[in-house]
């Protein structure tokens, strides 16, 4: 297994690709602290691990809170005596809109949570981490952290900018014992988007060089093994996940 009796936490892991990675994860040998500012999501996400056999625990979270995003790390120490991975992955997108059509709360609530909230994890992380011998970052970015995003400038804007942090993060820490890598996933299956229903779920699909959207567990799979030492070498990359579509 990638990841036997490591120790890894994942934000926004209450659904969607955040529960999936814990799963994976914990698939793959780690004791996974599942957290989520959702607790019912998260407690699903537990049961679901620990029914098959896997290890896991809740912490409920707000990113957007650095006392409470250190409480989750001190957390992770506590319960299992160590930390060795991250994946912050929470997040959310703002309701389609043009740039000057969107609402300053909206852009405040995007912004907080994707951009400030991957900041302050990856504080309270590095910190961590550089005080303990290393250890290992996935961030969530996304094909529109890369490329434009028509009627998403908040997420676009917020999704650029965590590559900037993986990139500045990875060249700061990497003489600490420290790897932060990003993914940046593509039109991914998952609740959130099936909720538009088949019609818009066939255009976007149609629009895939594959021909198809993408899965949770491929996501997941990609983290799995940018979080372990298969990829020992590998710090300061955006592993792009889209079925091609940045390239076409």
């Amino acid at each position: 297994m990638l990841l036997e009796s490591k120790v890894a936490l994942v934000t926004g892991a209450g659904a969607g690709i955040g529960a999936g990675t814990a799963k994976r994860l914990a698939a793959e040998g780690a004791h996974v602290i599942v957290a989520d500012i959702d607790a019912a999501g998260g407690a699903e996400t537990v049961r679901a691990i620990t029914s098959s056999g896997g290890a896991a625990a809740f912490c409920r979270v707000d990113v957007t809170d650095p006392d409470s995003v250190t409480a989750l790390v001190e957390f992770a120490v506590s319960r299992y005596g160590r930390l060795d991975a991250a994946v912050n992955n929470a997040g959310l997108h703002e309701k389609p809109a043009l740039l000057h059509e969107l609402d300053i709360d909206s852009w405040r609530t995007v912004i907080d949570i994707n951009l400030t909230g991957t900041w302050l994890c990856m504080r309270a992380e590095l910190q961590h981490f550089a005080e303990n011998g290393g250890g290992t970052i996935v961030n969530l970015a996304s094909a529109s952290g890369l490329k434009a995003a028509p009627g998403g400038s908040a997420y676009s804007a917020s999704k650029h900018g965590i590559v900037g942090l993986t990139r500045t993060g990875a060249v700061d820490y990497v003489r600490h014992g420290v790897r932060v890598n990003a993914v940046a996933p593509g039109a991914i299956m998952t609740e959130a988007l099936a909720k538009f229903g088949d019609r818009q779920l066939r255009t976007w699909a149609e629009a895939m060089p594959t021909g198809r959207m993408g899965t949770v567990d491929e996501v997941a799979a990609a983290i799995a093994w940018l979080l372990s030492d298969q990829s020992s070498y590998v710090t300061g990359t955006v592993l792009e996940i889209d079925g091609g579509f940045l390239q076409a």
